[in-house]
């Protein structure tokens, strides 16, 4: 059956984020006095649950996460949310893929409101059905709750008819609890053993391999 539903990752599968989200991230770090040995490390931070990772990365409480994540947005919120860059080749491929009829949905752990702000800025929320992301409570967090909610909110569906794209074993994880099929890409931020492991149904390299394969 061909894909009529589309679920979209935003960091590391539309837009590269690298330098505003571990900006924010070493602003928090520095802030609290935490070591950490280069920016490049910091990028395991794109993808996860943001205070989850924080908890786990300095040995805090979930109190304390929330405190480094109060700081990350200080930074975040004003500069690293522009300090972003679509990856090549998308723009086309949301356009083909709307021409042919394709729903097209945002599914990220990402504020909701931080990913607006990203769609609207780089051009790209025309395209979109709806778009589902993460509270700025700090809940609906998770790739599964995520997609709960899109889910929920794009009316009736057939899991055969829609399919997951992202590059984290998360985006995997969390589409599976649902029965949908995923596509994991390898030119953001997770490795092809990981999205193979997770059990990603197809793993692409490039955004033309990705284009046609939600165009078969």
């Amino acid at each position: 059956m061909k894909y009529e539903t589309i679920l979209f990752d935003l960091d590391g599968t539309l837009t590269d984020p690298a330098i505003g989200i571990t900006g924010g991230v070493a602003h928090a770090l520095d802030y609290f006095g935490n070591k950490y040995e280069s920016r490049k490390q910091l990028e395991e931070f794109i993808g996860p649950p943001l205070r989850e990772h924080f908890m786990e990365f300095c040995s805090v409480d979930r109190e304390k996460g929330e405190e480094y994540v109060a700081k990350y947005r200080e930074y975040y919120a004003t500069v690293g949310i522009y300090e972003n860059k679509v990856y090549d080749g998308i723009e086309e491929m949301l356009t083909a893929l709307k021409d042919a009829g394709k729903k097209i949905v945002l599914a990220t752990s990402k504020p909701e409101k931080f990913a607006l702000i990203i769609l609207k800025h780089f051009g790209l929320y025309k395209y979109f059905d709806f778009v589902a992301g993460a509270l700025m409570s700090n809940t609906r967090t998770k790739k599964d709750e995520v997609i709960a909610f899109a889910l929920e909110n794009i009316g009736q569906y057939n899991p055969d008819s829609i399919i997951m794209v992202g590059d984290r074993h998360h985006d995997v994880e969390g589409a599976s609890k649902f029965s949908i099929d995923t596509i994991g890409v390898t030119f953001g931020y997770g490795s092809r053993q990981e999205l193979e492991e997770a059990g990603a149904t197809i793993v692409v390299d490039t955004v033309e391999e990705l284009k046609a394969e939600l165009l078969k």
